[in-house]
């Protein structure tokens, strides 16, 4: 309070050096943070050249001949970009519509659980299948979901949900499905934590005098908790959007076979093929460069659409 009478008579703003000195214990809590950003996101910027040069094991990133935008062209003329791109957009589109609402829905009704044992049980419950690496994950989905002896296909087939003769880990229309759904049962639990948190600074007395209006259970979530969730819904929202294109790679890969390849097959697993594999180094990055520049995009245009309608933003 004392920093802000001091601007306010003296007219002047206090520069960064003063902000540093006074509050010095925070700085140091997020040097580390810092350090790490800088190493392991800014330094690798430097290599995003390559995208633009034709790369040689003798001279290295910054030696090769520069091409321009030749590789981009060549994965923009490529048979394979409409599919990998298409096939992307897809997973990346169902898995934000689909397993987005899927923790708010969760954190609303946890948030409703009054017996305190019954909840933590409930929150431990949800939460383990996180801790299941994606190696483990696929392994449980090729067994439970196998075509002849898998128990969750057979269930599913017992209900006619799919056709007697479906191999949902084999046929290309099964996969999105299959993929998304193991991604929202592994982090439902885990992503509705920051909702939960939210929602705990929630007033009590704004409940009680909901049910001395004679607001039902409905109607306490509709105007009471879910207001408070709103900003925290925006920014993740925004955070999901700038990652549009970002498919992980280790479980697409991991559940991908030439059976399903022609939905399987996304851009990660494209610059692997093609890049990685076939050392085309060049040409990887330059595909990885265009998502990045799409999902750049794509996050100014949600942060735009979310002050424009909510009035928050990341920026």
């Amino acid at each position: 309070m004392r920093g802000n009478e001091r601007i306010i008579q003296t007219g002047k703003k206090k520069g960064i050096g003063w902000y540093l000195a006074h509050d010095w214990q925070l700085w140091v809590m997020l040097l580390p943070a810092v350090v790490y950003i800088f190493i392991f996101c800014y330094i690798p910027m430097y290599g995003a050249q390559l995208a633009f040069r034709e790369y040689s094991f003798e001279t290295g990133i910054t030696g090769g001949k520069w091409v321009g935008f030749k590789y981009f062209e060549q994965y923009f003329n490529s048979s394979m970009f409409g599919s990998t791109l298409r096939n992307t957009f897809i997973i990346s589109a169902t898995s934000i519509i689909l397993g987005f609402p899927a923790p708010i829905i969760l954190a609303l009704i946890i948030n409703q659980l009054r017996n305190a044992k019954w909840k933590r049980t409930v929150q431990t419950t949800v939460y383990i299948p996180y801790f299941i690496s994606t190696v483990v994950l696929v392994s449980m989905i090729n067994v439970l979901f196998a075509k002849k002896g898998g128990v969750l296909s057979d269930f599913m087939k017992m209900l006619h949900l799919v056709p007697e003769n479906a191999n949902l880990i084999g046929q290309a229309k099964y996969f999105v499905g299959m993929y998304v759904g193991s991604g929202i049962w592994q982090s439902m639990g885990w992503n509705s934590i920051i909702y939960i948190a939210a929602l705990s600074s929630v007033d009590t007395q704004l409940y009680d005098a909901a049910k001395i209006d004679g607001a039902n259970r409905w109607q306490r979530v509709r105007h009471i908790e879910f207001p408070v969730l709103v900003p925290t819904i925006m920014i993740l929202l925004i955070m999901n959007m700038g990652g549009i294109l970002n498919v992980g790679f280790d479980k697409v890969f991991l559940m991908q076979n030439s059976l399903n390849l022609s939905a399987s097959q996304v851009i990660s697993t494209y610059v692997y093929d093609v890049g990685v594999k076939s050392s085309q180094f060049s040409f990887g990055s330059a595909v990885g460069l265009f998502t990045n520049v799409v999902n750049f995009i794509f996050l100014l245009a949600a942060n735009w659409a979310s002050k424009k309608i909510t009035g928050s933003g990341l920026m």
